[in-house]
């Protein structure tokens, strides 16, 4: 299966699924079985999160309707909310060299290492939208709805049986379920908690080179401080995100906080 992103990006490119599947951007699509139950985990998980922003001052009857299922209002429209997690989740995907990945850290081209790497960059979208309220978490719900949206459509591209991928589904759902909160922990503690995260969830445990560890944990640190520093309204309203390249001559240099500058009396 060498150069499985290429070739699906050829089939499948998300630019071109995007037109496809406008109705990805309704609320009233016909998702199936499989989808529903997508949507109702996330939702379980979004209840759950750990990492909580400080939340928004609502009145009681937003409370009451988002409490009955309802979405209250919002910062921005709904339409423009999808479009820009649609946009994202295509940065998701598009943006990222996943045969560097798959070289550098051993992986099998595959179908499932694919979707644990890009797994692995729509957590740190989510982990950067959570900081945005309400807004932030609306749009984190269309992310996640596009991934799977994708994922599926790449599975039948392959010509995987349709039984074979809803259970190969079912597992990627336990997985990323798995992986928002070890990610989540990882993120939150020392360089070892986040290596254990990765190891279990990106690696499947199999990762016998403490290197490719430390690569990933550097990767995951510098990403999540460049996307601290994008601008929560142009997230919001365009989607657009970019990566730093996994390998870098002086990437520890931007894990370090800049140093404080005092002035002459000391302050």
């Amino acid at each position: 299966m060498a150069a499985l992103a290429r070739a699906l990006s050829c089939q499948t490119g998300v630019t071109q699924w995007t037109a496809g599947c406008s109705g990805l951007l309704q609320t009233a699509a016909g998702p199936g079985q499989c989808r529903r139950m997508f949507c109702s985990i996330f939702q379980h998980l979004s209840a759950k999160d750990s990492l909580q922003p400080s939340e928004e001052k609502v009145g009681a009857f937003t409370r009451i309707i988002e409490a009955m299922g309802f979405t209250g209002p919002l910062k921005y429209s709904r339409w423009k909310i999808k479009v820009a997690a649609l946009r994202m989740y295509t940065c998701c995907v598009e943006k990222t060299d996943y045969e560097e990945f798959f070289n550098r850290c051993q992986m099998p081209d595959t179908l499932n290492s694919w979707f644990l790497v890009a797994q692995l960059h729509v957590w740190m979208c989510l982990v950067r939208l959570k900081q945005e309220g309400r807004t932030g978490k609306y749009m984190c719900r269309y992310i996640v709805h596009c991934m799977w949206e994708d994922v599926e459509q790449r599975g039948k591209v392959m010509g995987i049986n349709s039984t074979v991928l809803k259970e190969d589904l079912k597992k990627m759902v336990e997985n990323f379920y798995a992986a928002l909160f070890g990610y989540d922990e990882g993120i939150l503690s020392d360089d070892r908690v986040l290596a254990a995260a990765l190891w279990r969830n990106l690696f499947n445990r199999n990762c016998d080179d403490p290197r490719h560890l430390e690569l990933l944990v550097e990767y995951v640190r510098k990403q999540v401080q460049h996307l601290d520093a994008l601008s929560g309204e142009d997230l919001l309203l365009t989607g657009e995100v970019s990566w730093r390249p996994l390998v870098e001559s002086n990437a520890r240099s931007i894990l370090k906080p800049l140093s404080p500058v005092y002035n002459d009396e000391g302050l």
